[in-house]
């Protein structure tokens, strides 16, 4: 589905809605002026009914697609103070790593806004992804849609289904129409050619024909796409993590179930997960059911804003929308209006009940958080032993010195060993060949080989820390739906004596001004020197 709802280039992007205007104006009224042109073309111009069913759809057709394109796709509103009144507190979690706690008055109860935008400074509520185009964090985002230029989302999915089913008929209407004229043509084959249609005729029947078949194949995956997600409450993107996660499940009970103890897979035992940590995250990774899906009925009420069937696919309906901010950091502030609940629109979903609590999706990829924790493991080491020096005794040049060649040399190792791997690749040479002298501060640098088929791979030097490589089945990554993979880089949140612990973004993604104003904080507070 890359090839539908990808992302493209900026200037291409512009040129999207315009191409796609001229390709409706195309096939909505050449066909008309050809009919009613071509008295030789049996059956001859279209019928007042068929004008006007024809014509209908294209109204529909055109309205919705208008409201695909400009309806705002939504945006989460905090209060002005929000970052003043949010109860925040800095503590050090499990691993040493700097967290902030987001306290019950910021809506973390029952598992909400427990994920952090690096990009929004802001909490993200489930469902909620950040696009790269929109640039926000988008509800219930399914993909950025370049062909409306526009997300389609909580508050722009009925409009784009209206959209991909008025078009989806147009088009079969199109396409009935056009067989008639070829079936008339077949029938009238052996009559003398000055009877029939000029070749102009033929040649313009024959490309509206292609053009109109192409388009109905692609629009017509995509409405089918779209309606599965419809009926199971699902997003492009939320499929795309279930198929991420049954494919860390199946690796996960795969290597578990091996029993050979020089596999090399990281996946096999808690012994050989980096640094022998038996809390790694493949052997805490367990079944998530994905728990959006209600019920038939239920999904589709909830996709389409009303529980009226007879709404759902009317053009000037409209649908869901975005509450305002619901939450409140004044325990009396629901007392005060009679206990009535406010609006969650976009920030809860109801959950199925299928997993032991709520707040599960999406589950974690655990090569992510064990690529990350190990480049930070090393970072805090090479820190803490760079202080120790400094304070045990003053550098002098030599050992300066000494020192930059080490790591002149460790990197001179990894780099030929890189280049022999990739050699060694291209001219199929035997693992035996594989240059295996490099290994340097342990599994982060240990080569990575294919041995009876199966990946024999350590840590591997990650190229793209905090970004997903996995792709589906059809080759897709998590970007290709128009998602910033840089702001969805989202850590399990753990929870400590009740509140949940979310990590903060990592200094080098913080702004020089915050990490003044934060060492100026944590001097003031007596928490450094």
């Amino acid at each position: 589905m890359a090839f539908l709802v990808g992302s493209f280039e900026p200037t291409l992007q512009r040129l999207a809605v315009p191409a796609v205007c001229l390709l409706v104006a195309f096939l909505a009224y050449t066909p008309q002026w050809l009919f009613a042109n071509a008295p030789d073309l049996a059956p001859g111009p279209l019928t007042p009914a068929e004008f006007y069913t024809f014509n209908t759809l294209l109204i529909c057709l055109w309205y919705t697609y208008y409201k695909a394109c400009t309806v705002d796709p939504g945006r989460y509103l905090f209060p002005p103070n929000y970052k003043k009144k949010q109860n925040k507190e800095k503590t050090v979690g499990s691993d040493g790593e700097e967290a902030e706690q987001v306290r019950e008055g910021a809506g973390a109860r029952n598992g909400q806004l427990r994920r952090w935008c690096k990009k929004c400074s802001a909490p993200k509520p489930p469902r909620a992804h950040h696009c790269k185009t929109c640039r926000r964090c988008i509800p219930k985002m399914d993909h950025h849609c370049p062909w409306t230029s526009n997300c389609v989302s909580l508050q722009t999915f009925p409009h784009f289904l209206r959209f991909l089913v008025y078009t989806n008929l147009s088009l079969w209407t199109l396409l009935y129409f056009l067989s008639q004229r070829f079936l008339a043509l077949w029938e009238s084959r052996h009559l003398p050619a000055y009877l029939g249609p000029t070749l102009f005729q033929l040649a313009l029947l024959t490309v509206l024909t292609f053009a109109a078949g192409v388009t109905s194949l692609a629009l017509g995956i995509l409405l089918a796409t779209t309606l599965k997600g419809w009926l199971f409450n699902t997003t492009m993107i939320e499929s795309w993590e279930i198929e991420r996660h049954e494919s860390a499940l199946e690796r996960r009970y795969a290597s578990s179930s091996s029993s050979s103890p020089d596999d090399g897979s990281w996946w096999a035992s808690g012994e050989r997960a980096p640094g022998g940590d038996t809390d790694a995250p493949h052997l805490s990774l367990e079944p998530v059911e994905f728990p959006y899906d209600l019920g038939i009925f239920a999904n589709m009420a909830a996709a389409m804003g009303t529980r009226n069937p007879l709404l759902w696919l009317v053009p000037l309906a409209g649908g869901p929308t975005i509450a305002p901010y619901p939450y409140s950091d004044d325990p009396g502030a629901e007392a005060a209006t009679g206990g009535k609940k406010k609006t969650t629109t976009g920030w809860e979903y109801e959950e199925n009940g299928l997993n032991d609590r709520e707040g599960l999706w999406p589950p974690a990829d655990p090569e992510k958080i064990r690529h990350a924790k190990l480049w930070r493991r090393r970072q805090r080491e090479a820190d803490l032993a760079l202080e120790q020096a400094r304070h045990e005794r003053p550098p002098r040049p030599d050992d300066e010195r000494d020192a930059f060649r080490r790591r002149q040399e460790r990197d001179l190792r990894r780099w030929e060993a890189s280049r022999s791997r990739i050699l060694g690749e291209l001219e199929e040479l035997a693992p035996e060949y594989v240059d295996e002298s490099y290994l340097v501060d342990g599994e982060a640098y240990e080569p990575r080989y294919v041995r009876g088929g199966r990946s024999m791979a350590g840590g591997g030097i990650v190229l793209d820390e905090g970004k997903s490589g996995w792709v589906n089945a059809d080759g897709e990554h998590l970007g290709d739906y128009g998602v910033d993979e840089d702001a969805e880089f989202d850590e399990p949140p753990v929870e400590e004596e009740g509140v949940i612990v979310q990590n903060v973004e990592e200094d080098e993604d913080v702004p020089l001004a915050e990490l003044i104003r934060r060492r100026k904080v944590r001097t003031k507070d007596g928490e450094d020197t």
